[in-house]
Parts: C-alpha cells; sequence; structure tokens
C-alpha cells in the first residue's frame, strides 16, 4: 500500500515537471480556413498547429525537450547559426514524412531538406511558403562582416488561409521589407548586436504595417522602448510574449 502511495506520488511530480516544461504561452488565430495555433516556445523559436498540422520554426533544444512535444510535418529553419539550427532537435521531430525547408548552408549540415533561397515559393501540404531576404547592414563581427550575410539567410512568409505570417529570422529593417505585402502577423527580432534595435524594428513595423507585431529573439532588450516608439501607430497590435 504505501509502495503504491510513494509510486503514484513520484508520478504526479513527474507530471507536474513534465507539464512545466511544456507550459508555454499560446495564441490562437481565426483564419478562412481553421484555426492557428502559435506556441511561443523561446528566442527565435515557435510550434505552430494548422489542420492536423504541425510545423516546427528553428526547434532549438536549448529551449524545450522536444522528445515531449509532437512530431513535426514541416520544420522550417532560417538560418546555420546554433540557436537557429539543432541537428539534436531536428532529427527528434522528424518523422517518415517531415518535410524540411532550409538554406543552403543549412543543408550542409542537415544532409536532408528542400532548400529555398531568397525570393522562393513552395506549397508544402498546401501551406504556401514564401522565402525573403534576412541580413545585417548595419551590425557586423570584429572582421568587418555582417553578422548574416545577405543570401545566406531566410526569413519566410506563411500563408495560413487568409492570414499572411511573417517570420523574420535574423535580420535588420531592410528594404526588402517594403515589398512585403499585406501581412497580418509580423515576428521580428530585436536584440543586439546580432539583429535589431526597437528603433530599427519600430522602422520595419512601418514599412511592413502588419496587424500584428510580435517582438521575438529580444533577449535582454527593454520591450518597453519598442512599446513607446509606436504607441501611435493604432493600426498594429503589439504582443509581447516570452520569445527573450
Amino acid at each position: 500500500m504505501i509502495k503504491n502511495i510513494l509510486f503514484t506520488m513520484i508520478f504526479l511530480c513527474l507530471q507536474v515537471i513534465s507539464n512545466a516544461q511544456l507550459n508555454f504561452e499560446i495564441d490562437t488565430i481565426a483564419t478562412s480556413q481553421g484555426k492557428l495555433v502559435i506556441s511561443f516556445i523561446g528566442h527565435g523559436t515557435l510550434m505552430m498547429n494548422f489542420n492536423n498540422l504541425v510545423i516546427h520554426i528553428d526547434p532549438v533544444y536549448r529551449y524545450a525537450d522536444y522528445s515531449k512535444l509532437p512530431k513535426a510535418d514541416i520544420i522550417l529553419i532560417t538560418h546555420h547559426h546554433g540557436d537557429h539550427l539543432d541537428l539534436k532537435a531536428i532529427d527528434t521531430l522528424k518523422k517518415e514524412n517531415t518535410k524540411i525547408i532550409c538554406t543552403e548552408l543549412c543543408y550542409a549540415q542537415l544532409k536532408t531538406g528542400t532548400i529555398m533561397k531568397n525570393g522562393d515559393i513552395q506549397k508544402v501540404y498546401d501551406i504556401n511558403i514564401e522565402a525573403v531576404p534576412a541580413y545585417n547592414i548595419v551590425h557586423k563581427n570584429n572582421n568587418g562582416n555582417p553578422f548574416h550575410l545577405k543570401g545566406q539567410c531566410n526569413g519566410y512568409v506563411i500563408t495560413f488561409g487568409d492570414k499572411r505570417i511573417y517570420i523574420a529570422g535574423d535580420t535588420e529593417n531592410i528594404p526588402e521589407m517594403k515589398d512585403l505585402k499585406n501581412i497580418d502577423i509580423a515576428f521580428l527580432p530585436m536584440n543586439l548586436p546580432y539583429t535589431m534595435t526597437p528603433e530599427m524594428v519600430a522602422d520595419a513595423v512601418n514599412m511592413i504595417n502588419p496587424k500584428v507585431l510580435y517582438p521575438y529573439h529580444y533577449g535582454n532588450t527593454n520591450v518597453k522602448e519598442l512599446i513607446e516608439l509606436l504607441k501611435d501607430k493604432k493600426d498594429c497590435e503589439i504582443r509581447i510574449r516570452k520569445m527573450n
């Protein structure tokens, strides 16, 4: 009897720990083809559920235990840096028919997947995916090279029904953002020295004009600065989630 009680207590404790690991913030977005559920895992890592499809974006074990998350139908990798490309996480999430979308430099490490270059468009399981530029202009390494070189990294515009979601990846407020049309939701990175300052994000928002902005990959950046900069932009809702 005592052994059974102890076993039950241990089991319940393990369940509590497991649930805590999966206790991500979640938003549900209505689309013309059903609900889009977004799980905010951390940093640049997201999970989306749409019409029984599971989409993982930049899955990294540092931010979640992927053995406890659903397998992927689609995995999107923005670029080759270790806080966005994690071979172990991808291997854990893969199943027989998982579609992996990545850059050339990611493919060189993965040895599998479909390469998308800036400007490419693919339809994957009836979801339209556009690869768009993501790079630095201002912020550079000590050797003078930008942290993210033009043409090497992707952002993605994903269409779910009537909603267009922009996942910017690691980028600054680059001129190509002016070409992004009808963006409903934008995920824009905001941390130094690798991506954008709050001022850069505000400029990007004014170029893109999303209906909803999620700052992500923001490290220790004070998100209140961004809110203050965009206080007069009434047509864009800023939603702060745990994505540092």
